[in-house]
């Protein structure tokens, strides 16, 4: 191949590649609009129902909240490319303990609450070992697995409705001022065409990404696009240490894993059977899950009971930039 060949072939990739970068960015940008936009809507459509705080804190806001992660993996799995929903669902778990986690207590200690080892990490535990049962020894999430996940879901919903309402944090700084109908449905529809069309930008470009690379869909996905999906959570938290609230909980990140597996990996199997192309899921990321997963409980009582410290975040980080270094190396 001649120099100018080259040179041409160099320049279109590079063309190319930040073309990709500028889908994902776009996307990513999309989705936390879209997030948003839907989250204002929904709990404006709640109050107006007269559906009570508490069942929005721990239901609609945390659908909501998911909505970003759940349009990717729907989307992603219909586009025929289900490493990426998967990828995106482990990727995020492990980004929320070992990155956001790790970066909030990092810049200030938080005392954890009881109702962590009675509620929260065993649900947790539950539902990634339901996810790694499912999915493990055969590679496939099936339509009826999905819908397990999604009733043990709901079943832990009206427990927590049922059982656990002293433990919701009622946000005072909140007030409940509904908004004209028309915003709600402005709001609705933005909230609904951001996501979905951040998710097409995103789906792209990772795809675009990966291709350019030349690694799998499993790699840009468990890395740059579950990164993405982790950055609201990120903004809150450091957000949160900024004003001195406690806001940010381990409940709030925990609550989150749950969501991510029970309600985005089983409402996307139950519209589509999930297959696992890139075996590296299966042999190297669900165990790095788990693992962290797992982890979080010594850590919790260790050194001091129910707090976490800086040690414990560098503890955390280091296993999400090994988890990294092994993934991609």
């Amino acid at each position: 191949m001649s120099y100018a060949k080259r040179f041409l072939l160099f320049i279109f990739v590079q063309i190319h590649l930040m073309l990709n970068f500028l889908f994902i960015l776009g996307g990513l940008v999309l989705l936390i609009a879209g997030g948003n936009w839907l989250l204002k809507a929904a709990v404006d459509l709640s109050l107006k129902l007269k559906i009570p705080k508490i069942v929005i804190g721990m239901t609609v806001v945390s659908f909501a909240t998911s909505a970003p992660e759940l349009i990717v993996s729907i989307n992603a799995a219909l586009d025929g490319f289900p490493d990426l929903a998967l990828g995106n669902v482990v990727g995020s778990n492990i980004a929320n303990l070992g990155l956001v986690l790790a970066i909030t207590i990092l810049l200030s200690p938080i005392d954890v609450s009881k109702s962590f080892y009675t509620t929260d990490w065993p649900v947790m535990m539950i539902a990634s070992l339901l996810f790694f049962f499912f999915i493990y020894f055969d590679g496939v999430l099936e339509q009826y697995e999905g819908i397990v996940m999604v009733v043990f879901l709901f079943l832990f919903l009206v427990y927590l409705l049922r059982f656990q309402k002293p433990a919701v944090i009622d946000e005072e700084d909140e007030p409940d001022v509904m908004l004209p109908t028309y915003k709600t449905a402005l709001f609705l529809g933005l909230g609904g065409g951001a996501l979905w069309g951040g998710s097409e930008l995103l789906i792209s470009g990772a795809v675009g990404m990966a291709t350019v690379f030349g690694v799998s869909e499993r790699i840009i996905a468990i890395t740059i696009v579950s990164v993405g999906t982790s950055i609201p959570e990120l903004a809150a938290s450091i957000i949160a240490v900024i004003k001195k609230e406690k806001a940010i909980s381990l409940g709030n990140l925990i609550g989150s894993n749950i969501f991510n597996l029970l309600a985005v990996l089983g409402i996307t199997s139950i519209i589509t059977p999930i297959t696992v192309m890139d075996q590296g899921l299966l042999t190297n990321d669900i165990f790095w899950m788990l693992g962290i997963s797992f982890l979080i409980l010594p850590l919790v009582f260790i050194p001091k009971g129910l707090r976490l410290g800086w040690r414990d975040g560098l503890v955390l980080i280091s296993i999400y930039l090994a988890f990294i270094y092994v993934t991609i190396g």
